[in-house]
């Protein structure tokens, strides 16, 4: 039975009672979990831990707020170098969004991160999950917060799912809102708590089902721990691939403080001029890279 074929009421109390008393003890001790940072060091936070493991985040995250503390630090310098210091973080056009989403918070909310939802949403590359988080964790304002390991562990602890859907459908949706507490409070702890439950032990390959709080209430273990039906799930390549090589474009244009030739680039990927040329116009397309005169490219000004 997949995630689409049947619709719970959500988590029951005792089931959320769990988590939030297993989170309580092992919640990881992250910096933008602290009381007292801001709501746009929470914004980072979200934007930059988006596909990209917490261990590589944080010290990415931490030179962030240093060299830009607020929204107008960010704005007023270049996109380039919001690109050079994403560094290895995969996805760097989320770099260039958090650039144009701090010129947005000073344009039109004062250099500050917005507090309501619908202004959140309005800000250049913010999604429902951004917007969900970013009001949840930095505002108190707990809206329901999805993303891959809350949709994992409520498709197996409530609907007795060993996989979610393979893109989020609106059974889960509804399934996470009808699972999100009543009081306000823990209504946030409840959207940070299940998606570390899902972080660090109920996981996609190796479930740590022994150090489950909710073995014992889990839907996908009272069932038999079912194995998954439909199709196969596949890992993602990597060597060869165009995100490979755009990867190593636009690090080679990072660690250069100078404008690089086209020549220079082929030697990215020398096996295959042509992927490279195909690649580097995409960069360009997408606004990560600049072309400039005499065929040299460098990061946007």
């Amino acid at each position: 039975m997949s995630p689409t074929d049947h619709a719970p009421v959500g988590a029951s109390p005792q089931l959320r009672s769990a988590v939030l008393r297993w989170y309580d003890r092992h919640g990881r001790d992250l910096p933008w979990r602290d009381p007292e940072c801001t709501p746009w060091g929470i914004y980072l936070s979200e934007v930059m831990s988006q596909q990209t493991p917490v261990a590589r985040v944080q010290p990415i995250w931490e030179r962030w707020l240093e060299r830009w503390p607020t929204p107008a630090d960010l704005a007023a310098d270049s996109p380039g170098e919001a690109v050079r210091m994403w560094d290895r973080l995969g996805y760097p056009r989320r770099a260039l969004r958090l650039h144009a989403s701090a010129v947005a918070m000073v344009e039109r909310h004062d250099g500050e991160v917005p507090r309501d939802h619908d202004d959140l949403l309005a800000l250049p590359g913010v999604g429902a999950y951004t917007a969900a988080a970013v009001a949840s964790f930095a505002f108190g304002d707990p809206r329901t917060v999805v993303d891959t390991n809350v949709r994992r562990v409520l498709a197996r602890a409530v609907s007795g799912d060993e996989h979610a859907a393979p893109a989020l459908t609106v059974a889960e949706s509804r399934l996470a809102a009808r699972s999100m507490p009543e009081d306000v409070t823990e209504a946030n702890a409840w959207n940070a708590a299940v998606m570390e439950l899902g972080a660090l032990v109920c996981t996609a390959r190796s479930p740590r089902c022994t150090d489950c709080p909710v073995l014992d209430r889990c839907a996908w273990q009272l069932a038999g721990r079912p194995e998954h039906v439909g199709p196969a799930r596949r890992g993602q390549a990597w060597h060869g691939t165009d995100r490979q090589v755009r990867g190593r474009i636009v690090q080679r244009l990072r660690e250069s403080a100078d404008p690089i030739d086209r020549a220079s680039l082929a030697s990215v990927w020398p096996e295959d001029e042509a992927k490279v040329d195909r690649c580097l116009a995409g960069l360009v397309e997408d606004g990560l890279v600049e072309p400039l005169a005499g065929d040299r490219y460098a990061l946007p000004s």
